[in-house]
């Protein structure tokens, strides 16, 4: 019996099968150092402690996505080892925040699959569950992978899509307990701009831009434990390039748009996503959201942005997203919508 994993192919899923996924993973004040020198992350909720007990949490969490990582981490062994790409999220939602001395772990069921056209890869759909060590659900969300297939001649499994939610409704959306903005400090937030500042249909060119380099990506990716072959093995693609971590873009995105979004403190849902365009060492970001939608919550002093996030790379036109037949033009990497929180 063999004792290495050669990891899942497109043939060895089923819809409803459930896999546990191993190790747990405690995390540390170090895991926010590392994810801020990672990033340009300055959210002041995720950076001080009395920052965030000013607003009603007992002391600050990990970052949102931080979390995100570690628990989607674990799941690459079993779900994407033998991916092709990461394709897209939806129905993602942030039920708990995580604090230093947290210990995560993830689950996932297979909710789809369908066999591609070119009868080499298919594409799996999973709903994934975050965990702590009280078995609270952190964060849950579905994701689907281009997988290769081991076995050409296996036969097409039946094609099962999911039904999924095209928004998580601001009605869903869950609210760290205790969370108050009333008392917020915008000088020490270092932006002015509440709530209400933003108008729906609003574009924030965020300005800056980040070159992706062969070493934070591969740092990124062994902080989070993600195994996948494509982002560590140059063989492994024709093109003879590991490719970057979809996550290590979003966060990169993320970071960038705290200039023209400091407020929006807390990640609570995720809408939807996709990974546009692959992105390379050498690659320099650049980052612009889009103010989708509104709404208020039951916290005080705290409303909710529904925000579009576009990475793209440098020398693209600006807000420029889709070309005339629909598809996204080549410069675009990501396209995420999420709902953050935000001070009225």
């Amino acid at each position: 019996m063999a004792k290495t994993n050669a990891g899942r192919f497109f043939e060895n899923y089923h819809v409803g099968q459930v896999l546990k996924h191993a190790v747990p993973r405690t995390v540390s004040g170090g895991e926010r150092a590392l994810y801020h020198a990672l990033y340009p992350a300055r959210g002041a909720l995720y950076s001080s402690d009395e920052f965030a007990r000013s607003c009603g949490l007992p002391a600050s969490p990990i970052d949102d996505l931080a979390s995100f990582h570690v628990i989607f981490g674990k799941t690459v062994p079993d779900v994407s080892l033998n991916a092709v790409a990461n394709l897209g999220y939806a129905e993602g939602r942030w039920y708990l925040p995580v604090y230093p001395g947290d210990t995560l772990r993830s689950e996932s069921e297979v909710i789809g699959l369908k066999e591609n056209s070119n009868g080499k890869t298919g594409v799996v759909y999973v709903r994934t569950r975050g965990l702590n060590q009280r078995d609270e659900t952190v964060m849950d969300y579905v994701r689907w992978v281009m997988v290769r297939k081991g076995n050409p001649d296996a036969p097409a499994p039946e094609t099962v899509l999911p039904d999924l939610a095209r928004v998580v409704a601001p009605e869903d959306l869950i609210l760290p307990e205790g969370l108050d903005f009333t008392g917020y400090d915008f000088d020490l937030a270092g932006e002015p701009h509440r709530w209400g500042d933003y108008g729906i249909g609003e574009k924030i060119d965020h300005v800056d831009g980040v070159t992706i380099e062969e070493a934070e990506h591969m740092l990124a990716t062994r902080l989070w434990q993600n195994t996948a072959k494509v982002h560590f093995d140059a063989t492994f693609r024709p093109d003879g390039q590991r490719l970057i971590y979809g996550g290590h873009v979003i966060s990169m995105a993320r970071a960038l748009s705290f200039n023209g979004l400091a407020n929006a403190q807390m990640i609570v849902a995720l809408n939807g996503g996709a990974h546009a365009n692959p992105c390379f060492a050498g690659d320099t970001v650049k980052a612009w959201s889009e103010v989708i939608d509104k709404a208020g919550t039951g916290a005080p002093g705290v409303g909710a942005l529904r925000l579009r996030l576009v990475a793209v790379k440098a020398g693209a036109a600006p807000f420029a997203l889709k070309g005339e037949d629909g598809k996204y033009l080549p410069e675009v990497l990501l396209d995420l919508d999420y709902w953050a929180l935000c001070p009225l």
